[in-house]
């Protein structure tokens, strides 16, 4: 085993906050199983988070969108069909553009009637190759390739109505705060619809972002892989909980 191999390694995800197997393999030119044993041997010195194909530092930092995309992909694709159920015919919803949401896409290619209103210029692109009726929210490339925001994004969004609000953020807490880097934009959407729905996965667990967006009272209903507590359930006792089991729960 090559120490110099691993601490390339580490210095890439450091660097990147997140990465797939894939792109350590094409990066560096070494087999999966070369580098899956050192990913291996990396956590067992706690210097990294394994999970779902891919590995974060320990110590969390910002990891860029590409690669955001690819983290707990599967558990976000089964968060994001669940939430496609609320979609009816005829509904106009607003969809954020967390990597989070933006799975919902490929599940509402059917709906007739819909109207998807987004700052995830990809989200829009790809359902209106499907015929869906988009809305792009124009302003600035907040973060490349194609996520607006800013306050020309902010104010087109609030001239728009919606039946309901798509969003994740950064992070929560086990109490039930929630954490947000897009706080504006968000606060737009969701006093424009008659409903908000919040989808965050485990991982997002006790991860505190730049402001606290508000707490589960704050929104009508969080879909999730995390086993929130009675107690907690009864403190936001208007809010509904959708709990999916993912490959991870069912373990528990």
């Amino acid at each position: 085993m090559s120490k110099k191999r691993l601490d390339t390694i580490l210095d890439i995800i450091k660097k990147q906050g997140y990465v797939t197997v894939k792109y350590l393999c094409d990066e560096l030119h070494y087999s999966t199983a070369t580098i899956n044993r050192d990913l291996n041997t990396l956590q067992k010195q706690k210097l990294i988070v394994r999970h779902y194909g891919g590995a974060e530092p320990a110590k969390r930092v910002g990891a860029k969108l590409v690669f955001r995309y690819q983290k707990m992909r599967p558990v976000k694709n089964l968060l994001a069909k669940e939430a496609a159920k609320l979609i009816k015919d005829g509904m106009t919803v607003f969809i954020d553009s967390s990597t989070t949401t933006h799975y919902i896409g490929r599940f509402i290619t059917n709906v007739k009637d819909l109207t998807v209103i987004t700052n995830n210029l990809n989200l829009a692109s790809f359902l209106s190759e499907y015929g869906v009726s988009c809305i792009c929210l124009g302003g600035k490339i907040t973060e490349p390739p194609h996520m607006t925001g800013g306050f020309e994004t902010i104010e087109q969004a609030r001239t728009y109505n919606a039946d309901l609000f798509f969003f994740s953020t950064c992070g929560f807490r086990a109490d039930g705060k929630i954490y947000s880097g897009g706080f504006f934009l968000g606060n737009a959407m969701k006093e424009n619809s008659k409903k908000s729905v919040y989808l965050v996965d485990h991982n997002k667990i006790d991860i505190e972002g730049p402001r606290m967006w508000g707490d589960l009272s704050s929104v009508d209903c969080i879909i999730t892989d995390y086993k929130f507590s009675d107690d907690v359930k009864e403190k936001f006792k208007d809010t509904e909980f959708i709990e999916v089991d993912t490959p991870v729960t069912q373990k528990n």
